[in-house]
């Protein structure tokens, strides 16, 4: 359980270190005061606020081919668009996650959707290739400011041992942003135009602002606790001020609840301090190699599909279904072995699972509960790349590149999400700052990959470029093992210099 900065009866105005646990007599207060139906419903409108980065690079992808045509562009200038997309997807969020962390959800997602539809509405108007680069430059920011927010909400709200089971809420809106876009972006590419992409977009993220301003609860803990901190009247939902009513739990818990008070400015360099640490690094780079591979195959496929089946915008944008259906379907089954693997280690140190209680992971060993499902899934999606590569490149039936699409969309996105889990797990106070640095790592190398994947392709084909692609994560996935044996070790010494370092010298 995350115990929140309580000022000192003794000396006021006094901060006590949050790592010091509460006296025996402080009642043990839940994780969060939301019912198991506002917990959903919280998770699944900031997980469709997540919606709009995906989307929005999804969606795009069916009209490369068409926007090269328009903007008199080649290929790979057009893919240059998405490289810089990937760019400010890797920065923005380094400022936006520790903004929220330290501030509040709903004031980052409502600023990112500000910037967001007002890049979509330039966009919309534009007709010229430097101004379609600066603008996605801005679409990307506000996107992906959003996305990080939408994932670290779900860790305000739900414990170490519950978050597979809430996977599929959390990680809903990303993989209907994967599988949708395309098919509208298809669609609106061929009936309408490329610009009509654009004002669907916006009209999209106008909709969802007004019902994070209506119904979406302040949850970072560092505002309002475990819900019984009432927020800042102006951070406040409509429905709380229609309604006028406190949560029971305000009352009972005031005397030991209090808004705790940072004296820290948002800053970027908070992410870069996670990417410092030993542990941290290793999960960052790896979620980076597989990040690569995931936006290689959906950049590239446009082009293979027009050139090798003749197909058009619509016919493309319905071929990425099955590699986002494959990702959907791994919330379940990944998801639920997550859980299952967790509690199995739990039983074993003889840990108890309290539901709605917070699990200490001092002693608890997160990386090989989490890592012993990562390690076959990365050699499974190796296995699943080489042979996607190599049907396309024979440009057998169809149904051949389909089905390894979905296999592979299953086990990469599986993975990203068990290695996620992991580094939300070592930084549960912070978790939109360890997203952002998820975000720095894997979009910086994503943006090269994107950049060098068509011409590779030229050079050496598809076949030998998809097993360049799953070599390069057999080869650097020791690190997993390596984690899996040190990991705990590092995070507990980690733990115990945190703990004998000064307080203030301690972050929050």
């Amino acid at each position: 359980m995350t115990i929140q900065p309580l000022e000192s009866k003794d000396v006021p105005g006094t901060i006590v270190d949050e790592d010091i646990q509460p006296p025996a007599e402080v009642p043990d207060v839940p994780y969060t005061i939301l019912s198991e139906r506002e917990k959903i419903c919280t998770i699944l409108i900031a997980s469709f606020s997540g919606f709009l980065a995906p989307i929005s690079a999804s969606i795009y992808f069916p009209a490369l081919n068409t926007l090269a045509d328009n903007l008199h562009v080649s290929s790979s200038e057009i893919n240059l668009s998405i490289t810089v997309y990937m760019i400010c997807q890797a920065l923005a969020p380094s400022l936006v996650g520790n903004f929220s962390d330290q501030k509040g959800r709903r004031p980052g997602l409502l600023i990112c959707f500000a910037v967001y539809i007002a890049a979509n509405i330039g966009l919309a108007l534009q007709n010229s290739y430097p101004a379609l680069m600066v603008l996605r430059c801005l679409q990307s920011s506000g996107s992906s400011g959003a996305a990080v927010i939408g994932a670290a909400t779900a860790t305000d709200i739900v414990v170490r041992a519950e978050r597979g089971k809430y996977l599929a809420y959390s990680t809903m809106g990303v993989t209907a942003g994967q599988a949708l876009g395309p098919v509208i972006g298809g669609l609106l590419a061929q009936f309408a135009n490329v610009h009509s992409i654009f004002w669907f977009l916006t009209a999209l993220a106008g909709f969802m602002s007004v019902v994070v301003i209506v119904f979406f609860p302040e949850t970072s803990r560092t505002v309002v606790g475990n819900g019984s901190i009432s927020p800042q009247k102006w951070n406040r939902r409509v429905l709380d001020l229609a309604r006028r009513k406190q949560p029971e739990w305000t009352e009972t818990y005031s005397d030991v609840t209090t808004r705790p008070q940072s004296k820290r400015r948002p800053s970027p360099l908070e992410t870069f301090k996670i990417c410092r640490e030993k542990e941290s690094t290793m999960i960052l780079a790896f979620i980076a190699f597989l990040f690569c591979g995931y936006a290689t195959v959906l950049s590239t496929l446009p082009a293979q599909l027009e050139r090798k089946y003749g197909f058009n915008a619509l016919q493309i944008g319905l071929c990425c279904l099955p590699y986002a259906f494959g990702s959907l379907t791994s919330r379940w089954t990944v998801g639920y072995l997550t859980d299952w693997n967790f509690r199995r280690h739990a039983r074993r140190l003889d840990l108890k699972l309290v539901k709605n209680r917070q699990t200490d992971l001092t002693d608890f060993p997160a990386e090989i509960a989490r890592l012993q499902l990562t390690v076959p899934l990365v050699y499974l999606a190796s296995g699943f790349i080489i042979t996607y590569s190599w049907v396309m490149a024979h440009q057998t039936n169809l149904a051949g590149p389909l089905i390894m699409l979905c296999l592979a969309g299953h086990t990469m996105s599986g993975t990203i999400n068990t290695l996620m889990t992991l580094l939300v797990d070592c930084h549960v106070k912070k978790p939109a700052t360890a997203i952002a640095a998820s975000n720095l790592f894997r979009c910086l190398l994503g943006a090269g990959a994107v950049a060098v994947a068509t011409p590779l392709i030229n050079a050496i084909g598809i076949g030998w470029a998809g097993t360049l692609l799953a070599f390069i994560w057999i080869i650097f996935s020791p690190l997993l093992w390596v984690l899996m044996k040190w990991g705990h070790d590092w995070r507990r010494e980690k733990i115990k210099k945190r703990d004998q370092a000064p307080l203030s010298e301690k972050g929050p």
